[in-house]
């Protein structure tokens, strides 16, 4: 097939449309449910209070605001791929956004800006500080306000709800490329979703893992249950060919999230008996680099470490609950061991590391 001809095929799979709606219409799509901004995803995100401040201020300037992105469900229903926090500010500022338990959540006070610094402490409409809420002209104004919509269509390849989310929010609003993954997962699967994130918070594996504040509020610690789950059992040969391995993970779990066959159960309980192997014999030290001359573990986290002990442990853990093996002492063989030094310097790609890596974990774990 030729360039041409995969163009046309793929312009195929994409049906998409595209009007201009006033934001009082999408406030009305909200309060009918009509729209699903996934209040999930708001954790993924970290606007600031000047950030939806300057939003405020550019629709009542009659700034343009880009188009939210949409796509259509089989029930009808939106969901928002892209303009999330353009839309959940409107709705804060308005008064009428909720979180996962469907609580109202308070509304949105601005701040002064730099052309309109009168901004400050004013509110959408409180009958109880009339001095700092809009007049009824300024709400119009705002109401009246157009964003467009680009929607994509129900009669899409739904992938391609996927991979526009992930082009359009990756290195945007949201941190990381887990993030991105979890705001995925969400739409595809959310049960999925909530499943991972229970297990994510396992206090064993967190133990293990020992990472600081920034990476667990990045959801490192997702990634590397995700990690976990990909690789366990994945068949060597599938791991030569994963290129970049961000969008290897991302495709794999919307493959899970999409197989009904999934075995949550058996996939939970090797998770869960992997790292209480590892606590039980290694707690912290579980992933950080041992130093044969001091005779110590040393340092932080290090995932080439995570990609050989976690995955070759959770390959081996049903024969490992049974035997004896000091596994302090295999971690230990580890980092003098050729086959990891060699493959686990700073200049290895993922691409190249975890095909050398996951198999050598399986070997060193084997009872």
């Amino acid at each position: 097939m030729g360039l041409q001809e995969e163009i046309d095929s793929m312009r195929q799979e994409i049906r998409a449309d595209g009007y201009s709606m006033s934001i009082g219409e999408w406030i009305s799509l909200y309060e009918n449910e009509e729209i699903d901004i996934h209040p999930e995803f708001q954790r993924f995100f970290r606007w600031s209070s000047r950030q939806k401040t300057s939003l405020i201020e550019s629709i009542l300037l009659g700034i343009p605001i880009p188009p939210i992105f949409v796509s259509q469900r089989e029930d009808g229903v939106w969901d928002v791929v892209d303009g999330l926090q353009r839309l959940s500010t409107i709705y804060e500022f308005a008064g009428k956004l909720k979180d996962e338990d469907k609580n109202l959540i308070p509304p949105l006070v601005l701040e002064e800006t730099k052309y309109l610094p009168n901004l400050k402490g004013k509110k959408w409409d409180d009958a109880y500080d009339t001095a700092n809420s809009l007049s009824s002209t300024q709400r119009l104004l705002i109401k009246r306000a157009k964003i467009d919509a680009a929607i994509l269509l129900k009669e899409s390849d739904e992938i391609a709800k996927y991979e526009l989310f992930q082009r359009l929010n990756t290195g945007g609003s949201i941190a990381t490329q887990q993030e991105v993954r979890n705001c995925i997962l969400v739409m595809v699967n959310r049960e999925m979703f909530q499943w991972m994130k229970d297990l994510s918070q396992n206090e064993m594996f967190r133990e293990c893992i020992a990472l600081s504040e920034r990476p667990l509020e990045e959801q490192y610690n997702m990634e590397l249950l995700l990690r976990f789950l990909v690789f366990r059992n994945i068949d060597e040969h599938a791991m030569k060919g994963i290129g970049d391995l961000g969008g290897f993970l991302t495709d794999r779990m919307v493959e899970m999230a999409k197989d009904k066959n999934f075995n949550y159960k058996q996939e939970e309980d090797a998770f869960h008996k992997t790292f209480e192997i590892l606590y039980e014999q290694m707690g912290s030290d579980s992933f950080r680099r041992y130093s044969p001359n001091k005779n110590k573990f040393l340092g932080g986290f290090l995932v080439s470490a995570y990609e050989v002990i976690a995955l070759g442990v959770g390959y081996n853990y049903a024969e490992l609950s049974h035997s004896h093996i000091d596994i302090r002492d295999r971690v230990k063989q580890i980092w003098t061991n050729p086959e990891y030094t060699n493959w686990s310097g700073s200049g290895t790609t993922a691409q190249r590391r975890v095909p050398r890596l996951v198999p050598f974990g399986r070997q060193m774990f084997k009872p």
